[in-house]
């Protein structure tokens, strides 16, 4: 049976505070509240800096049996090396501590730029270099979502296809591509805001569409909201599990 995994992008935001949190809890119980609402968070500290072992061990910890976590590749990879010459920097990004997430680890998120543009040599040879099993043996998912219009092609829908990686299907009101394939047997959706990028939530008629879309899909797959700006995130992610339930 399709598992479909519902979240949010981060889980430490101030102005989310006596809202989505109750007042007064306390910051190092966050995650678990959120854990206890939601089936799945996409780790993005990852992106900016490498963590530590021990945190993703304590946020293993701190959530239920069942729960994934999302783990959003490191900028200094997408961003500055732009995938070439990653081999170390990808074996300091996964010696960092991605591992100590075990049975939890969902799917490694891979965002370029939108001036990465569509390089097939490129991609390639760094889909290659990927861990496809945990040290553990587990097999590992990826999914990668672009921003530039270069993309938009069948051979770069084929070349995900020939990888296995996972084509990010991204709302982000009108800014960036938004592609709905099927690359890897499984889906991954980020919902930055349909009416204003980061800040809009999802009304009832875009959340019954996109349960709608997810149950014909039939497939595994991790949802996350982004639209974290004004709070709505959270809020958001609940309802659609809701509506999924």
């Amino acid at each position: 049976m399709a598992e479909v995994r519902v979240g949010v992008s981060g889980w430490t935001y101030p102005p989310w505070r006596g809202d989505f949190y109750p007042t007064g809890l306390p910051q190092r119980e966050e995650l678990a509240y959120a854990a206890s609402r939601l089936t799945s968070i996409e780790i993005n500290g990852s992106f900016y800096s490498l963590q530590k072992p021990e945190s993703y061990r304590r946020w293993r910890d701190q959530t239920p049996e069942d729960f994934a976590f999302a783990v959003k590749g490191s900028r200094f990879i997408s961003h500055m090396k732009r995938l070439a010459d990653v081999e170390e920097p990808l074996k300091r990004f996964f010696d960092s501590g991605v591992w100590e997430l075990g049975d939890k680890l969902g799917p490694i998120l891979w965002q370029l730029p939108e001036t990465f543009r569509y390089d097939e040599e490129r991609l390639a040879g760094f889909f290659d270099q990927l861990p496809r099993r945990s040290p553990g043996g587990a097999e590992v998912r990826y999914a990668l979502e672009f921003r530039s219009t270069t993309f938009e092609q069948r051979a770069a829908y084929d070349l995900l296809r020939e990888h296995g990686i996972a084509c990010v299907l991204a709302d982000t009101a009108g800014r960036w591509p938004k592609v709905e394939q099927d690359t890897a047997g499984f889906r991954y959706v980020r919902l930055h805001g349909d009416a204003e990028l980061y800040t809009s939530g999802y009304d009832d008629r875009a959340l019954d569409a996109w349960a709608a879309k997810i149950r014909g899909w039939g497939q595994d797959t991790y949802v996350y909201f982004d639209n974290d700006a004004k709070g709505y995130a959270p809020h958001d992610a609940m309802a659609l599990i809701a509506r999924l339930e």
